[in-house]
């Protein structure tokens, strides 16, 4: 009877394991972007810290004018030129807002800018609570997926009129967000 119970305790400990393993693999996501001259990659990666879920994301991009670009997750996973269809910035719930310059910076797709240097290469480390890899609100992986946009020109971090684009500006590269 001991001895039995004992192999049922380490199978669960074992069995919650691999759950917990395969659940960390399940928390990954990627995209390629390209655009006219530009190209570059956004690692996603969502870990627990603390009591919460953190969103770790990691972008790099070569092609790119010197200076600060602004970068958004956009509600639609699509990224046909001028990156149009890829819609408003990603900002699910009842009140939300997707105008890219009216309702910034409170979109859950705001992230900070990519600082671009002489050669036209840019890395980009930021951590957002803003968005989720797993199934939930604020999910990248709903109905209509989600793409990551890198724009012409620095993001303000304020709001302004409609089409003002102090969000960015024009879209000079996208990359639709995958597992």
């Amino acid at each position: 009877m001991k001895y039995g119970r004992m192999v049922l305790v380490a199978t669960a400990a074992a069995l919650a394991g691999s759950a917990a393993l395969i659940q960390a693999q399940a928390m990954k996501a990627h995209a390629d972007i390209k655009g006219d001259g530009v190209t570059g990659r956004v690692e996603l990666v969502e870990r627990r810290q603390g009591t919460g879920t953190v969103v770790d994301v990691t972008v790099t991009a070569t092609g790119l004018k010197p200076g600060l670009h602004g970068v958004h997750l956009h509600a639609v996973g699509q990224c046909e030129a001028p990156f149009t269809s890829a819609g408003g910035h990603f900002d699910p719930g009842p009140a939300s807002n997707t105008d890219p310059d009216v309702n910034h910076p409170f979109h859950m797709g705001d992230i900070p800018n990519l600082q671009v240097g002489a050669d036209g290469k840019g890395e980009l480390k930021a951590v957002t609570t803003r968005v989720t890899l797993s199934a939930g609100p604020l999910s990248l992986f709903d109905a209509d997926g989600t793409a990551i946009i890198l724009h012409a020109n620095e993001d303000k971090g304020v709001p302004g009129e409609p089409k003002s684009g102090v969000s960015g500006g024009p879209r000079v590269a996208c990359g639709v967000i995958t597992k």
